[in-house]
């Protein structure tokens, strides 16, 4: 029988703190690249900073599709995911919501290639945590309805530049649609819950800190970092909460949300 007490709340602490950072592979292997180059900018080597982190960013997900550490189908969606995140990078450079001060050479539009698997390092991390927690789903909404909120707030960042700024409006969409879904999730011995609307948060809270360490580094900055840095605003907080939405419902092409199985609840839950 499963242990229960203050020892195995802690084995169970212990084993969520490995498993997510083992699912946090592909982002946590970036960051770390890009605070190396910070402190050894890789230019003595004759490579631009930004074009080291491109093909670091490529060895590393090839590595992990030879490895067998995502499959080629997370692999097709997190590309996906990579094309979208940098076409919404071009934009937003050239509408001058940041700035990338280094040149390279790998580039589309004077935006750096490796912004992108940015991006694909948070639809890795979405992906890997869905099997690594096998996670399952009690009233999860209809599938067209998800892809029908990532679309528009997909194009809300778009849009807002030019009409009205419905992130409010998706806001709340987004806590209507989820607001009964709960993810079921095992770490060792115990299946746990939560509401997904707290999972969206805590998730874009932690890509929150990720970007204050990037925009630390200098690897990208925002107008108001020009000078020094800053903190980045808890504004866009939100802006990467609705962003992970749409990096978790296109995971969910690949890995369909399943339910939860009740005797496998009722044998082993918290």
């Amino acid at each position: 029988m499963p242990a229960h007490g203050l020892s195995g709340a802690l084995v169970e602490f212990l084993v969520f703190g490995l498993k997510q950072g083992w699912a946090c592979l592909f982002g946590g292997a970036m960051l770390f690249l890009i605070i190396a180059t910070k402190y050894a900018p890789p230019e003595a080597l004759g490579i631009a900073r930004y074009d080291f982190l491109f093909l670091a960013a490529l060895a590393i997900q090839v590595a992990m599709l030879a490895f067998k550490l995502e499959k080629p189908s997370e692999a097709a969606v997190i590309l996906i995911f990579h094309v979208v995140g940098t076409a919404m990078e071009i934009f937003k450079t050239s509408a001058g919501s940041w700035i990338y001060p280094e040149d390279c050479f790998f580039r589309i539009a004077g935006v750096p290639l490796f912004s992108g698997f940015m991006y694909a390092s948070v639809g890795s991390y979405i992906a890997r945590i869905s099997r690594i927690f096998d996670m399952r789903y009690t009233s999860y909404p209809p599938l067209w309805t998800t892809l029908l909120l990532a679309a528009a707030i997909y194009i809300n960042f778009f849009a807002h530049h030019f009409v009205l700024d419905l992130r409010y409006a998706l806001f709340a969409a987004t806590a209507l649609l989820y607001l009964r879904t709960v993810v079921h999730y095992r770490v060792f011995r115990f299946r746990h819950r939560m509401p997904l609307l707290v999972g969206f948060l805590l998730v874009a809270l932690f890509i929150w800190f990720a970007e204050n360490i990037g925009t630390w580094s200098r690897a990208w900055i925002y107008p108001g970092q020009a000078d020094a840095w800053t903190p980045v605003s808890i504004q866009k907080l939100g802006a990467w909460y609705l962003l992970m939405i749409i990096s978790f419902v296109l995971v969910t092409l690949v890995h369909r949300p399943q339910p939860l199985d009740r005797s496998a609840e009722e044998n082993g839950s918290r």
